[in-house]
């Protein structure tokens, strides 16, 4: 069951349910889509993997399985993202 966690975890934008901007990793570490795009070029500064667009879940499924409420915020560290990044952003996540 995916936790749908409620922010970014760099920028610490809201992110709830409905939230068509969350992208997640494999580990679900969950951030928006800009800071994926312009900061994070895709490579989790977490695992060093791809990310994909959070599924929505439906209404009456968040009253059975509410999302979380705690907020997982560490800003990325540039510096030491660098090598990560550089390392990773052009392969494709499948390959890495």
């Amino acid at each position: 069951m995916l936790t749908l966690r409620p922010t970014c975890e760099n920028c610490n934008k809201p992110l709830p349910p409905h939230s068509t901007e969350a992208m997640i990793c494999s580990y679900e570490c969950t951030f928006c889509a800009d800071c994926v795009s312009n900061v994070l070029h895709n490579v989790c500064p977490n695992c060093g993997g791809g990310f994909e667009k959070r599924p929505i879940r439906p209404k009456a499924g968040l009253v059975k399985h509410p999302a979380s409420e705690e907020v997982v915020y560490k800003p990325v560290d540039q510096a030491a993202f660098r090598p990560l990044m550089e390392k990773n952003q052009n392969i494709p996540p499948e390959e890495r």
